[in-house]
C-alpha cells in the first residue's frame, strides 16, 4: 500500500495517510473495498475538520487581542489541514484523470 515519491500516483489511489516513514500510500483496486471506504471516511472527517478550522480562524482573527502563541498554534493547525486537503485534491484529481471504466491496475 505504500509507494515511492518517484511515482506520483503509483497507478492507484493516493490514500489520506502516509507510511510510518512519511511516504505516500496508494491503493490499487476497483474502489469498492474496505480500505477505499475507510479512506473515504477519513477524507470526509479531514474536510469537515478543515471547515471547522476555517470558522475558528475567522473568529480568532476577528478578535482585537490575539497572542502570538495563539496565532502560531492557528498557523500550525491550518498548515496541517491544508496539507490534508491538498492530498485529498491530488487523490481525487488522479482518479478523475483515469476516468470511469479505467480501474487502477488495468482491471
Amino acid at each position: 500500500m505504500s509507494g515511492g515519491a518517484d511515482h506520483p500516483n503509483a497507478g492507484g489511489r493516493l490514500l489520506p495517510w502516509a507510511s510510518p516513514e512519511g511516504r505516500p500510500c496508494y491503493l490499487v483496486g476497483d474502489g469498492t473495498g474496505y480500505v477505499s471506504r475507510l479512506a473515504d471516511e477519513i477524507e470526509d472527517v479531514q474536510l469537515g475538520m478543515a471547515g471547522e478550522l476555517l470558522g475558528h480562524a475567522s473568529e480568532l482573527l476577528a478578535e482585537r487581542r490575539v497572542t502570538s502563541v495563539e496565532l502560531h498554534y492557528l498557523a500550525r493547525r491550518l498548515t496541517e489541514s491544508l496539507r490534508d486537503v491538498k492530498r485529498i485534491a491530488e487523490s481525487r484529481g488522479g482518479r478523475l484523470v483515469r476516468g470511469p471504466g479505467h480501474a487502477p491496475g488495468g482491471n
